[in-house]
C-alpha cells in the first residue's frame, strides 16, 4: 500500500517507522523545510526521536498536495486542535477510495466535537479510521512490544489498517465503537495531569492507584452517556492507555502535571514540555461536555478549576477527598466492568 503519514512528530514518525517496517510505501510530511533537510541529509529526527535513524526508502515532502495524491491511505498525526485545518486542506485532492486515518487523541474546544465528528462534517464519507492505544512514540520507534486498536464504523476499512500495521511488536487489534475509543485515548490526558500533579505533590503508589480507577469510572460514564459501548473502556482505548499514561516516564501530560503543580500557568507548561499537551485544551472541552450532559466527573472537575480558574491544588484534593460518602458503583451503574 502506498502511505502517506502527514505529520513527522513523535508519533507521525514512529509510525512511518512501523510501516517501512511492514514493506509499505512509505511518504511522510511535515511543514518545517528545516525537519525535511534533516530527513533527507542525516535520515534523523532529533527534535522528536533523537537516538533514532531512519531507514532508507521513506520519501520526505512538504508538498501537501503530493503526499494526499501519492497515497492509498492517509495517517493524520497532526494536534487534535489543528485537525480541522488539515481535514479541510486534503478535503480538495481526496479521492472516494482512499482511506484516513487518525492518530491524534483530543477533543476540539469550542465545538467538543470528536476528530470522527469534523471529519463528518467537512467531508462526510464513510472512509475514516481512529488508532488509538497505550502506545509511547518512544518505545514504537524501538520496537518495543505494543498493542493498539484500529476503529471504524466499517469494520473491514479497520481491518485493512489492522493489515498494513501488524507486525511481530505492533499488535493492532479492531473495535466498531469509534465513540469509545476516541472519548478513551482523549479523556485519558485529564487524568493523567492530575497523576503528574499528585507526583509532584509527593503523594504515593496509593493516590495513583485511586486517580487511575475512578479517572476510568469517569471517563466511562461520560462515554456511555454519549453512546460507547462499556467494555471498549475496559480496553486497550480505555484502562490500558489510561495506566501507560499516567504512570510513564515518557508522557507528556503527567509531565505537564509536575509543572503545573509548581504553579505555572496554561503557556508556560506548553513552553516546558516543549510539545503540545492535549489533556490542556481536553481538559476544558471534557469539562464542558460533563456539564452539558449533566455527567458527574468530579477528577476533571478539580483538575479544571485548577487549571483555569486557579484553584489551590492541595484544596482541591480536599474539596475532592471530602465530598459526600457514596457506594462504588451505584445500581444503574453495573456496566462499569
Amino acid at each position: 500500500m502506498k502511505v502517506s503519514v502527514i505529520g513527522a512528530g513523535s508519533w507521525g514518525s514512529s509510525l512511518a517507522l512501523v510501516l517501512k517496517e511492514n514493506n509499505q510505501d512509505v511518504c511522510l510530511y511535515m511543514r518545517r523545510k528545516e525537519q525535511l533537510d534533516e530527513f533527507i541529509n542525516n535520515n534523523t529526527n532529533s527534535k522528536y526521536l533523537k537516538d533514532i535513524v531512519f531507514p532508507k526508502g521513506i520519501k520526505y515532502t512538504n508538498d501537501l498536495e503530493l503526499a494526499i495524491k501519492f497515497a492509498d491511505i492517509i495517517i493524520l498525526s497532526v494536534t487534535a486542535q489543528s485537525t480541522r485545518q488539515y481535514i479541510e486542506l486534503l478535503k480538495p485532492y481526496l479521492k472516494s477510495e482512499q482511506i484516513v486515518v487518525n492518530v491524534s487523541k483530543g477533543i476540539e474546544t469550542g465545538t467538543n466535537l470528536r476528530i470522527s465528528q469534523i471529519y463528518d462534517e467537512i467531508i462526510g464519507k464513510n472512509n475514516f479510521v481512529v488508532l488509538s492505544g497505550p502506545s509511547h512514540a518512544e518505545e514504537v520507534s524501538k520496537k518495543m512490544p505494543t498493542t493498539i486498536v484500529s476503529s471504524s464504523k466499517d469494520l473491514n476499512m479497520a481491518k485493512k489498517v489492522q493489515h498494513i500495521f501488524s507486525n511481530d511488536y505492533f499488535r493492532v487489534y479492531t473495535n466498531v465503537d469509534i465513540i469509545g475509543v476516541e472519548l478513551g485515548g482523549a479523556l485519558k490526558n485529564i487524568i493523567a495531569l492530575g497523576s503528574g500533579v499528585c507526583d509532584a505533590i509527593g503523594y504515593g503508589d496509593n493516590t495513583k492507584a485511586a486517580i487511575i480507577t475512578r479517572g476510568i469510572h469517569e471517563i466511562s460514564r461520560l462515554g456511555i452517556k454519549l453512546g460507547a459501548n462499556p467494555t471498549t473502556f475496559s480496553g486497550l482505548s480505555g484502562i490500558g492507555d489510561l495506566i501507560v499514561t499516567c504512570t510513564s516516564k515518557h508522557s507528556r501530560n503527567k509531565r505537564a502535571g509536575l509543572y503545573i503543580a509548581q504553579g505555572l500557568n496554561r503557556e508556560q507548561v506548553q513552553e516546558k514540555v516543549g510539545m503540545i499537551v492535549e489533556g490542556i485544551s481536553t481538559t476544558l472541552a471534557g469539562y464542558t461536555l460533563s456539564v452539558e450532559h449533566n455527567v458527574s466527573m468530579p477528577i476533571t472537575k478539580t483538575i479544571y478549576d485548577v487549571i483555569y480558574n486557579g484553584c489551590d491544588i492541595k484544596q482541591g484534593i480536599k474539596d475532592l477527598m471530602s465530598r459526600d460518602k457514596k457506594s462504588e458503583i451505584l445500581s444503574e451503574e453495573i456496566f462499569i466492568l
